[in-house]
């Protein structure tokens, strides 16, 4: 076995790794789905991300929170022509769009949660991976605009936001492959079943 790892621009705190395996040996007894799971791990890995896109979903949730948290403090701080930019209405327009976005995405995710303790919710697991990971791209971007040129600086948190929020689309199922392969199947199916 050799890995090494891979660096990224955000992210910092879960590290990517690289592994490759050669002439690896998997006693009979630990391969899963017994023999009828040889050459089926991409599908029991597919299986298990329902509930890894619910809690990616609350990663965003999470990070959509922080961007809101710092762009309300910078424009309580940040002064300009005599007064706090949260004065202007532009600001407040963002703010609240954001925080709208942000309550929206949580009691959609806490709804697809109880979903799925019931063992029902499948699609909507997808679907709300889908909304919440890109609704984090557009709050995190707010909040970078919020702070104007600063928000681009990485003493910053909001540049972290951002650039932790993109890598969300991407993580338990790129956003377009989800979208086209299992959300769009799921409801195409459902269609033929009613």
């Amino acid at each position: 076995m050799e890995g090494r790892p891979i660096d990224t621009i955000g992210y910092r705190g879960m590290h990517s790794y690289e592994i490759a395996f050669d002439n690896w040996f998997v006693p009979a007894g630990n391969l899963i789905g017994g023999e009828d799971g040889k050459g089926r791990g991409f599908y029991y890995q597919m299986a298990g991300f329902e509930n890894g896109r619910l809690q990616t979903a609350a990663r965003a949730v999470g990070v959509m929170q922080a961007a809101l948290e710092t762009a309300r403090e910078y424009a309580a701080d940040r002064a300009v022509f005599g007064q706090p930019i949260e004065q202007y209405q532009l600001t407040q327009a963002k703010l609240a769009r954001m925080a709208v976005t942000i309550q929206g995405a949580r009691q959609f995710s806490y709804q697809v949660a109880r979903m799925m303790a019931r063992g029902e919710g499948t699609l909507e697991a997808s679907m709300i991976k889908a909304y919440v990971c890109k609704a984090a791209e557009w709050v995190t971007r707010e909040a970078m605009q919020i702070h104007g040129g600063m928000g681009y600086a990485e003493e910053y948190t909001v540049s972290r936001l951002f650039v932790d929020a993109r890598v969300l689309s991407i993580f338990e199922g790129a956003d377009e492959v989800l979208c086209v392969k299992v959300i769009a199947r799921q409801l195409v199916a459902a269609a033929k079943d009613s």
